[in-house]
């Protein structure tokens, strides 16, 4: 599978990715990927051990962060931070959208 194959930046909740294929589409190491979901800053899919399994919202996720520490020289905990930060402010957006605000 190349890069080109996995969803750029639209989650589709049904597709589901492996450790191997998520690192892929983030250009890092698998070993990258292991090490963020130990400290708890990207989340597997439920019921997922081995093999790992990534709902396509992680894919989303791993790429900001991969970004953020490379481009920013951010560590991972300051990456996950700015990644939770952008997620809750599209959360309140489609929330305000729904109450009809703009």
């Amino acid at each position: 599978m190349t890069p080109e194959d996995i969803p750029n930046a639209v989650a589709v909740d049904e597709a589901m990715l492996t450790l191997d294929e998520l690192a892929l589409a983030c250009a890092v190491e698998p070993r990258w990927i292991e090490l963020r979901v130990e400290a708890g800053l990207l989340e597997c899919a439920p019921g997922a051990t081995t093999p790992l399994r990534f709902a396509s919202a992680q894919l989303v996720r791993a790429r900001r962060m991969a970004a953020l520490e490379r481009d920013f020289e951010a560590n991972e905990e300051l990456a996950a931070l700015v990644a939770d930060l952008i997620e809750e402010v599209q959360r309140l957006r489609v929330q305000l959208k729904a109450l009809g605000g703009d």
